[in-house]
């Protein structure tokens, strides 16, 4: 089996999937040769071989996969979240509440804000252990907040310590009386914070999805996203799907919804446990088909749905109806960007599909830059190598790193692209690197806005808005200064620092 659901800890992503981090190329050749081998050590099998990664000599910025696992855990309505961390780690909750708002105003939703307690571990309980804190702290968030669920994510100080998480989360369970789920999220666990993901995902189907096969409902699709609009609905309704949208905001209920679906899809293969988990558990298929980024795609995705809800009489009406409406816009916004160069940097399947959006548009994409790299997914199959059908239907990119958001490395990209603006994931680092370099940024937060035939539009209006605020970056750009050396400044190789017997 591809998830072991027997242990209360979610394998890593290196170990399942052989993440690589550190690496630059042309995209075919990252594409061909991960080849699904996942890793150094293993045998590489036909096809391929093994693609070692490069070693940097130092890491400027990071992510925690404990964060990623915690504020997903904490915008699932009427549980609580309980941080077994010292203080500084509950930081990340400022964001998880304005996360939350932000998706209660998107889906018309009464805000509230997310409960989370941290156990504020101390000197002594590092040195003694925190087990009894954490025990009080669960008693105290049923009493003061009677939630239906509680979540317990350990940190790298209760993995240093090695406080029995498992045992005290069963014992008290038996003595409240509602689930009580442990998360194993230790941020030094994993090189890439996408583990997180897994985290959460693990422990939602270990204790949250009851089996219920036996009221499988054949108009229900599980559409698993990071957060956003519904874009879906609007797709799928006309095949008569409903949707049941989940990991970005969820109730109770839709996660018990998850084993009565006729099928599961996912919008970014880094997603892809919690489906591949309910296929494996429940028997809920997974859609396998490529993500719908770009015209062909969205249609290949919505015949692979419609095939295995059995709606193919449906589709291709669907199929030509959404062609048409977008058609007079769509040439529009070709011609407006004839001739541009764009950069993409986002994660994984993410990048991917963001560059196929760019090059529908008619946007020539030579250079992008990606978080982390799954040479295979948790089903193992190939029709989700999303960077290889990317390659194989749009062509090659030429200057394609994969770096976790080193800012050093992404300025050496840039440097070396010479972009008309950027495209990227989240409002932060490397937007605003990109920006103090004279370069026009179109930040997404939500993936969902490039999706399917609307997300091609939306993604084209998006760079017309920024294209013409070239002059006020340049301003930025010319009050701007970098902690770098004048050397680096000039540098276009993001991998200069590695030795050739780094890799």
């Amino acid at each position: 089996m591809a998830i072991n659901l027997r242990t209360p800890q979610a394998e890593t992503r290196d170990q399942r999937l052989g993440t690589i981090t550190q690496w630059d190329g042309n995209a075919e050749t990252l594409a061909r040769d991960s080849a699904f081998t996942y890793g150094c050590g293993r045998d590489c099998g036909p096809g391929g071989r093994r693609l070692c990664e490069l070693s940097t000599p130092y890491s400027q910025a990071s992510m925690c996969a404990e964060q990623i696992a915690v504020t997903n855990a904490t915008i699932i309505r009427d549980t609580v979240v309980i941080q077994h961390a010292p203080i500084g780690c509950a930081a990340s909750q400022s964001f998880t509440s304005r996360y939350s708002r932000d998706l209660a105003a998107r889906r018309g939703w009464k805000p509230e804000d997310p409960k989370s307690i941290c156990t504020n571990l101390s000197e002594r309980d590092m040195v003694f252990g925190g087990v009894e804190r954490l025990a009080d702290v669960i008693k105290e968030a049923f009493e003061r907040h009677s939630p239906r669920a509680i979540f317990v994510a350990t940190s790298c100080a209760t993995g240093v310590i090695g406080d029995d998480v498992d045992g005290t989360a069963r014992q008290l369970e038996e003595e409240i009386g509602i689930p009580v789920v442990p998360l194993h999220c230790e941020g030094f666990k994993s090189r890439h914070w996408s583990s997180g993901w897994d985290v959460i995902e693990h422990g939602i189907l270990r204790r949250l999805v009851p089996d219920r096969r036996h009221e499988k409902r054949d108009d229900l699709l599980n559409v698993i996203h990071l957060g956003g609009p519904d874009v879906f609905s609007p797709l799928v309704n006309p095949l008569g799907l409903t949707v049941n949208l989940v990991m970005g905001g969820n109730s109770l209920e839709r996660l018990a919804d998850l084993s009565t679906a006729a099928a599961t899809v996912t919008m970014c293969f880094v997603l892809s446990y919690l489906a591949t988990g309910l296929e494996q558990e429940y028997g809920v298929p997974e859609i396998r088909a490529p993500l719908p980024y770009g015209l062909d795609a969205t249609d290949a995705w919505l015949r692979d749905i419609a095939r295995v809800t059995r709606r193919e009489h449906l589709v291709e009406a669907v199929i030509a109806s959404e062609r048409a409406r977008i058609a007079p816009e769509l040439e529009r916004l070709r011609k407006a960007l004839a001739g541009k160069k764009g950069f993409v940097a986002a994660g994984a399947a993410f990048a991917h599909g963001l560059i196929a959006d760019l090059r529908e548009l008619g946007v020539t994409v030579d250079d992008a830059f990606s978080f982390h790299h799954d040479p295979s997914t948790d089903s193992r199959d190939p029709q989700q190598d999303s960077l290889g059908a990317l390659v194989q239907t749009s062509g090659d990119i030429e200057n394609f790193t994969v770096s976790p958001d080193q800012h050093f490395q992404a300025h050496a990209a840039l440097k070396r692209a010479k972009p008309d603006f950027v495209i990227c994931r989240h409002t932060g680092a490397i937007a605003v690197l990109a920006g103090r370099m004279g370069i026009p940024v179109l930040p997404i937060f939500y993936s969902n806005d490039g999706l399917g035939y609307e997300g091609l539009l939306t993604i084209g209006r998006g760079i017309l808005r920024v294209l013409p605020r070239r002059r006020f970056y340049e301003d930025v750009a010319a009050h701007s200064r970098f902690p770098y050396q004048t050397s680096w400044l000039e540098e276009t190789n993001p991998y200069a620092l590695v030795g050739e017997d780094a890799a």
